[in-house]
């Protein structure tokens, strides 16, 4: 299995950015997705989680009512669309996949993972 992260950039304090991680190879449809983020100098963290079916999603408290997690099982896509950006979520962003379908939020529980996306959010 393969995932490749993308659209990361530079943005001001107040805007938007639209991740977007492609998956190949492996069964998508079965797999739970996370999105991860890892600031200079700090360790990384978990942001938001969505349940195979799409049904289920989980945010980490500084992002929940920002951030919002969706898939396409037809295109094998995994999305984070981020709203309100502060400069604290400046980070490298990664996707990653947990075979087992469900939300998970311990990063020892990924299976898989991107090479990241960096997003800077200035002030």
């Amino acid at each position: 299995v393969q995932l490749q992260a993308s659209g990361g950039g530079l943005v001001q304090a107040g805007g938007s950015l639209r991740l977007s991680c492609a998956a190949s190879g492996g069964y998508f449809s079965t797999y739970a997705l996370g999105w991860f983020r890892q600031a200079p100098g700090k360790e990384r963290e978990f942001v938001a989680a969505i349940s195979w079916s799409g049904g289920y999603t989980y945010y980490e408290d500084s992002v929940k009512g920002r951030f919002t997690i969706s898939r396409d099982n037809d295109g094998n896509t995994v999305y984070l669309q981020m709203n309100t950006l502060k400069p604290e979520d400046t980070a490298i962003y990664y996707c990653a996949i947990n075979t087992d379908g469900y939300v998970k939020w311990n990063i020892r529980d990924y299976d898989y993972w991107g090479q990241g996306t960096k997003v800077t959010v200035s002030s």
